[in-house]
């Protein structure tokens, strides 16, 4: 093994365990429109500085933050969860790191009124496994990521954790793009059509089209 890839290795490591302190922070905040600031703060330094940053050198030299739309309540759930015996299996070509499988596990309730459908939560399979939510929605490939977004990836820390009942929180506020959407460098798991909502979502992260500037 070179001492590059044991270089980016460590780096990983450390990417991860910081994305996982920005998530455990978000959960410990009392107001979610502080916490959804805070990420996104995070978010643009990890993207400017981090040796693991989805963008390219030339893109980090240039950058002046991520484009998100408005926080909007009102695209904030605590979702009860429902297991499901015989959810759908898809897999991916993830590139150097080979296949991914993604099985459907557990279905949202509440969301089909105000969204349009309910959401398929998949596990990623593998050694311990993780939880991932993908989807895509009306803004899809216009003014978001044509390839759909993500919500939960615990396997990189990203949970929003749970209410005093134990209701999923599921903000699409804090919607992300997958790191393929800057660099063809990633290759990142398609959110199945199974979890195509009707509803356009404007909040959460916009498509990324080069050096923006935040309001």
């Amino acid at each position: 093994m070179s001492a590059e890839a044991d270089g980016g290795r460590l780096a990983l490591w450390d990417w991860r365990r910081r994305v996982s302190a920005l998530y455990a922070e978000i959960r410990g905040e009392s107001d979610p429109v502080a916490a959804w600031w805070r990420w996104r703060e995070a978010r643009d330094r990890l993207f400017r500085d981090h040796p693991q940053s989805p963008l390219e050198p030339a893109q980090r030299a240039r950058f002046r933050g991520l484009a998100y739309g408005d926080y909007d309540p009102s695209l904030r759930f605590a979702a009860v969860l429902h297991p499901v015996a015989d959810g759908i299996v898809a897999r991916f070509d993830a590139g150097a790191d080979g296949s991914l499988t993604l099985a459907g596990f557990a279905r949202t309730e509440g969301l089909a009124r105000p969204l349009g459908r309910e959401l398929t939560l998949f596990w990623i399979e593998g050694y311990a496994g993780s939880v991932f939510l993908p989807f895509t929605d009306g803004s899809t490939g216009r003014t978001s990521y044509g390839a759909g977004r993500y919500l939960l990836d615990t396997l990189k820390g990203a949970d929003l954790g749970s209410d005093a009942q134990g209701h999923a929180i599921l903000d699409f506020n804090f919607a992300y793009n997958p790191s393929c959407a800057y660099s063809p460098r990633w290759a990142c798991p398609l959110a199945p059509s199974e979890n195509a909502l009707p509803a356009t979502i404007h909040a959460g992260e916009r498509k990324y089209d080069g050096p923006v500037v935040n309001d």
